[in-house]
Order: C-alpha cells, then structure tokens, then sequence
C-alpha cells in the first residue's frame, strides 16, 4: 500500500449513515489506530440504500464540520469523489474506510449499499478500499454490538493492509451481531444469496387515512451456502469478502460469443 516513507498513512473515512451516524464515530477511531493523518467526508444526511449513485441534477454543497472533517450534501460515491478531487489536499489518501454500516451489507446487500459505494468509488479512483459493517440480528430489541465492530476492526484492517489486494478489489467486511469476546474468528468468505422474498413491501395506513409503505427485509428460511458471508456472521465470525469491480460472467460470455459468432445480420 503507498505510504511516504516519512509521512502516516493518509485515510479517508465515509459512509452512507451520515455525519453524526454512531457507526461513523467508531469508524474514526479505528482509523485513529492506524494513522494519525485521517480525513472524514460524509453525506450530511442518511444515504442508506443509496448504491453507486452520484447527484447529477442539483448542486453539491461542502460543509466543514471541524478539522479534517466535511458534510457533503450528496452520496457516499460523491462523498469519497469530492474528498479525493477536491477536498484533501496535497496528496491523495493511501487508504478509503467506508462505515461503520448500521445493518450488516452480505449477501444481496452489496448491490443496494451506499457503504460499498464509498468503498468501490475509493476503489475506482486507484485508493485502496475497505468497507465496514456490524450486523444488528434480527432480534431488534437487543442493543447494536457497536464495540465488536470497535474492539476488531483495527486489527482485521492491519492484517488486510500488510496483505493486500488488486487494485480492481475492495474488501467487504461484516461484524457479527456478538460482544467482543464472543467473536468466533475471522472467516474469508464468499457473497452469499438469502434467497427469493428477502425483501418485502410493509403496506400501512396514516392518520389521514393514506396508504404508504415500508421496505423491509424478512430472513430467509433457506440455510445459508457454506463459506458464504451470510454463513461466516450467522456463526459469529467476522466475514472478510473480497468483491471485484469487474461484472464479467465469463462463462456465459465464451457461450454467447459462440452463439453469436454463426449470426449473419444481412440474412
């Protein structure tokens, strides 16, 4: 990971719960473990769901909020877009933290989280990424395990630094819903499928008598795929997955090239 010789490592840290978000405050100080040097650019409102978006129809606006540390009126991907090109100066951060997520991002997960946006946009601008989260259960009434994510996260962080990863790679990373001693190790895992009918509409009725509704996610009744993330958490590991920019299923490309390759258009 590039790292002047006489200088900390320079982090970024983002998300997609926003600038006050608890999950943020712990993100900070496991970034504070690792460096000295560490820049926060966050939405100023809760971006959840939010996915690889960026604002393209109303100006983005920059509110610092104290030293080293800036809400953007945007998405996470225009967070971590307007840190890098416009924000930090100097030189560019050797290293992207996006979380800490309330809710775990497995499974499905990663492709509407603005938390892996962050990651992936780090990702893309050629900074090193990791994107953070603690899944809460699905046991609402019991309070979020905040100090796993607090207690773990420097040291899974170090050891992902020391080892690396290709520049195309971020690195998806869940807490289990567990205290900090109850942790049952680190897994490397794959992303896993909960299954059909994960999500669900919640129809409701307001004082006035107008229908709106909730989305929401139901857990799966299917068991979850072996060494797949689902499974690493469910099993109070912390799931490291690594997720790969390139959407190619290269399969199926070699049997539609050769399905393609006897099609003759002036037929």
């Amino acid at each position: 990971m590039p790292e002047a010789a006489d200088k900390p490592l320079r982090i970024l840290v983002s998300n997609d719960d926003g600038i006050h978000a608890p999950g943020l405050k712990v993100l900070i100080a496991i970034a504070r473990e690792l460096s000295s040097d560490v820049w926060v650019v966050a939405p100023e409102t809760e971006q959840s769901g939010a996915s690889h978006s960026l604002t393209l129809t109303e100006p983005l606006r920059i509110r610092k909020v104290g030293p080293k540390r800036y809400a953007v009126s945007g998405t996470p991907t225009d967070c971590v877009m307007m840190a890098i090109d416009k924000i930090i100066t100097g030189r560019k951060p050797d290293l992207v933290l996006s979380g800490v997520n309330r809710g775990g991002n497995i499974g499905e997960d990663v492709t509407y989280s603005g938390t892996i946006a962050a990651a992936m946009e780090g990702t893309m601008l050629g900074v090193p990424s990791i994107a953070f989260s603690q899944v809460i259960g699905f046991d609402r009434t019991k309070p979020i395990q905040w100090a796993c994510a607090a207690a773990h996260g420097a040291a899974v962080a170090r050891k992902l630094i020391e080892t690396g990863w290709p520049r195309d790679v971020l690195i998806n990373v869940n807490f289990p819903p567990v205290a900090p001693d109850e942790v049952t190790g680190v897994r490397v895992s794959h992303q896993g499928r909960r299954g059909v009918g994960n999500l669900f509409v919640d129809e409701r009725v307001d004082a006035r008598g107008n229908e709106y509704y909730w989305l929401g996610y139901r857990r799966s009744p299917e068991p979850p795929e072996p060494d797949s993330d689902i499974e690493s958490v469910y099993a109070g590991a912390i799931s490291v997955t690594a997720l790969h920019l390139d959407l190619t299923h290269y399969d199926t490309q070699a049997s539609l090239r050769r399905a393609f390759s006897g099609l003759n258009l002036n037929d």
